[in-house]
């Protein structure tokens, strides 16, 4: 069993989201042809009367607040407003007509 200090860390390291290799490496490609970019950042955005809409964007790094966490080599952030409706979520690619 873990010592409480552990499981208190546990959640903060764990990743909100997940994303699949096809993804990490179409993002890794994306972000080599960028300058000044190092991180995906994901958000929700308001959508209308469809609900919410998601975002996905290059960003210089995270602002404060946001979680950051790794995946696959690369860094993703998701802001705190956004953070409980990712959960869970998965961001795929698929290159395809």
């Amino acid at each position: 069993m873990l010592p409480m200090t552990e499981l208190a860390a546990t959640p903060a390291t764990t990743p909100l989201l997940s994303l699949t290799e096809s993804a990490a490496t179409k993002i890794k490609q994306l972000l080599a042809e960028e300058s000044d970019v190092d991180v995906l950042r994901i958000a929700i955005q308001g959508g209308g009367c469809s609900g919410f809409q998601y975002g996905l964007g290059f960003d210089t790094g995270a602002a404060e607040g946001d979680h950051e966490f790794e995946l696959h080599g690369v860094t993703v952030v998701v802001d705190p407003y956004s953070a409980p409706y990712l959960q869970g979520a998965e961001v795929d690619y698929v290159d395809s007509i």
